[in-house]
């Protein structure tokens, strides 16, 4: 029988002799388990073995060691209900259905040439009373020059659909040869119908690294600059969000002088870059 069990003899012989510690620790795991279900039940099922630790010592007086109660929650099959990833966002990363591009830029934003770089992203305004707006915007590499933006109440794909049919009219649809468009690998600009917009406007796609936010910086810099300038928090209602939205890269495009584009505007210094 050990033979064909794939155990020693002296093994087998250990297992019997201690079969009526097993016994005794069976009937120890039935008594302490009933402070565990307790705590575990009074708690709705909320806790893990860290937290009934505490709640044994702090509200019982009792102590036990963590990793014995995490044994006999296992053992008497008690689950704690924790936030569970998104079993969509797991999809999408699973499947092919959204396509990453390959980093075209490699930091080299600024290329001397108008509209030659196109850096893109989104960011959160939140205003009111914990109401929340989202600002897409389009910058242009070399210029630093805010070409288009559009800003929403919602993260569904048709802020950045408006954000490009926007940069469309704003270039006149007379894209630089060899424009490109930069972001990161958010969902965005992963899907399908965004990556073939942006090939039926003559754009060639790239994205930063994963997890690397200085593979797009100066769009970046821009949010944190915009959030420095614009006084948005205080208004209740995204009409008057919107103004400020408007108002602030109006200001920035136009009357904004910085020190890196020759002490220009990023307006002025477009006309500079085009004129040489």
């Amino acid at each position: 029988m050990c033979e064909l069990a794939g155990v020693s003899r002296s093994g087998y012989y250990d297992w019997l002799k201690a079969a009526p510690l097993r016994v005794k620790r069976d009937e120890q795991d039935e008594l302490d388990i009933v402070l565990i279900k307790e705590i575990f039940n009074n708690n709705r099922g909320k806790v893990g073995a860290l937290q009934i630790k505490l709640f044994m010592e702090n509200d019982y007086s009792s102590v036990m060691n963590h990793k014995k109660i995490r044994r006999l929650m296992v053992k008497y099959n008690l689950v704690t209900k924790i936030r569970r990833a998104n079993p969509y966002r797991k999809m999408a990363k699973a499947t092919k259905e959204h396509r990453t591009c390959p980093n075209l830029l490699n930091r080299e934003f600024n290329q001397r040439e108008p509209g030659k770089v196109l850096l893109t992203d989104i960011t959160y305004l939140y205003y009111g009373k914990g109401q929340k707006a989202y600002l897409s915007c389009i910058k242009d590499g070399a210029t630093k020059e805010i070409v288009a933006y559009h800003l929403s109440t919602s993260l569904e794909m048709d802020i950045v659909y408006k954000t490009l049919k926007k940069l469309k009219l704003a270039v006149g649809n007379q894209f630089h040869p060899e424009a490109i468009l930069h972001s990161d690998q958010g969902f965005h600009y992963t899907y399908p119908l965004f990556q073939s917009k942006v090939k039926k406007l003559g754009l060639r796609q790239s994205m930063s690294r994963k997890g690397n936010c200085w593979d797009n910086a100066p769009m970046e810099s821009f949010f944190g600059t915009f959030k420095d300038l614009a006084e948005y928090k205080s208004f209740d209602n995204l009409r008057d969000v919107t103004k400020e939205v408007d108002r602030v890269i109006y200001e920035y495009n136009h009357n904004r002088y910085q020190w890196g584009l020759n002490k220009m505007t990023p307006e002025e210094f477009r006309g500079h870059l085009i004129a040489v």
